[in-house]
């Protein structure tokens, strides 16, 4: 099964937004570059998701459809098998996406000057979502110990000014790939019940967890408030499917939920038939495997690319315990944020996210996407040695 994810496939022209917009946006062409920017897998979904999509396709006919009851026992099945968690299927609303989940829950549960609390470095979306509802991003660094991010929520109290609603939270953490632990949560849940926060956890990188690390979600840490909690999940980064543009919501607090639900009606949104097929499929025994194997893969990623990396004087690649998305720090080398970022660009042909758009505590950094082959890896791990070899 590993060799799936070597498997070379061309997504240049294929309306591809990490491959086709990659030149338009880096300067870098696909035709000698590398995408290493936007969080999706070079290579394809499960066999079983495919499969389910072909007995769509050979059916044929795609009208109206009532509610997927397989879908909601699908994500009740993950959740508990997966995860330990144990929800129930009437806590489960489908969003178009979590980006779109994290916009809706800004709309429901603030109002236009609010403060939405952040928790930096963190997922650049927080901070755009956050500027397009008209609402004020409060961040909140988070401290660097060696590899590590840790919380500081005594600064965090420090800069609430008293207008902020909703805390969005990024477990586990990207860019970083930090995994919290469970007294971690606890301390994030319990500052935003001090502070009457609505507690927003964006969970979405959960399935992707390497050996070693232990994933716990947000309610099994902090069920004491479930009554202003949000939980975020999606099956679109473990089995790169975000195109679909489906998420899940998981509100077990039926206030809450009501609120959401309402919001949903008046829009009218309803979820399109196939992605919910496509997810039923993902969860399930078959899917479990082929993420396993895919873990299995990155890890390998991981290894040589870190080695090729921290190789170059000056650069530090923070050691991953989940994602697929490498944190590299080039504070040591002494350049400033535009000379190491065009050397990766224009030299190395490299376009990788830019550290400063995940806020403070990210200007030193650039973010690689390693879900895509070996071979590219290795080779993105050479052009940058050779990049910043008057360093050695």
């Amino acid at each position: 099964m590993t060799s799936q994810f070597d498997k070379e496939i061309d997504r240049r022209g294929s309306h591809s937004s990490k491959w086709d917009a990659m030149e338009t946006l880096y300067g870098v062409s696909p035709d000698d570059g590398l995408a290493m920017w936007t969080a999706d897998s070079d290579y394809q979904t499960a066999p079983c998701v495919i499969d389910a999509l072909r007995r769509a396709a050979d059916h044929g006919v795609f009208g109206y459809t009532l509610t997927y009851p397989g879908y909601l026992e699908a994500i009740q099945w993950w959740m508990q098998t997966r995860h330990g968690w144990q929800i129930d299927t009437g806590w489960i609303l489908t969003t178009q996406g979590l980006g779109n989940g994290i916009a809706l829950c800004l709309d429901v549960w603030s109002a236009p000057g609010d403060g939405v609390v952040t928790f930096n470095p963190v997922y650049h979306e927080f901070r755009a979502k956050v500027d397009k509802s008209g609402r004020e991003v409060t961040e909140c660094p988070l401290k660097r110990e060696g590899d590590t991010y840790v919380l500081d929520l005594e600064d965090a109290q420090a800069r609430l000014t008293g207008h902020e609603k909703v805390l969005l939270w990024c477990s586990p953490q990207n860019p970083s790939g930090r995994v919290w632990s469970a007294e971690e949560l606890r301390a994030v849940a319990d500052f935003a019940a001090r502070n009457d926060l609505i507690l927003v956890s964006d969970e979405i990188h959960h399935d992707l967890v390497y050996p070693g690390n232990h994933f716990v979600p947000m309610h099994i840490a902090a069920p004491h408030v479930e009554d202003r909690l949000v939980v975020l999940t999606a099956a679109s980064k473990a089995f790169n499917i975000a195109g679909q543009r489906t998420g899940n919501m998981i509100i077990p607090d039926t206030t809450l939920r009501a609120a959401m639900k309402k919001r949903l009606t008046t829009l009218d949104y309803k979820p399109a038939a196939l992605p919910l097929m496509m997810i039923e499929a993902a969860y399930s025994p078959e899917g479990a495997e082929w993420v396993d194997a895919q873990i299995a893969h990155l890890e390998g990623n991981r290894a040589v690319f870190d080695a090729a990396v921290n190789a170059i004087p000056g650069v530090r690649s923070l050691p991953l315990q989940s994602t697929y998305l490498a944190w590299v720090d080039f504070a040591d080398t002494g350049m400033t944020f535009d000379e190491f970022n065009g050397r990766v660009l224009k030299q190395a042909r490299i376009a990788a996210s830019a550290g400063p758009g995940f806020g403070p505590g990210g200007e030193t950094f650039l973010r690689f996407n390693l879900a895509t082959t070996r071979a590219r890896v290795i080779q993105a791990g050479k052009r940058l040695q050779e990049t910043f070899a008057d360093l050695q």
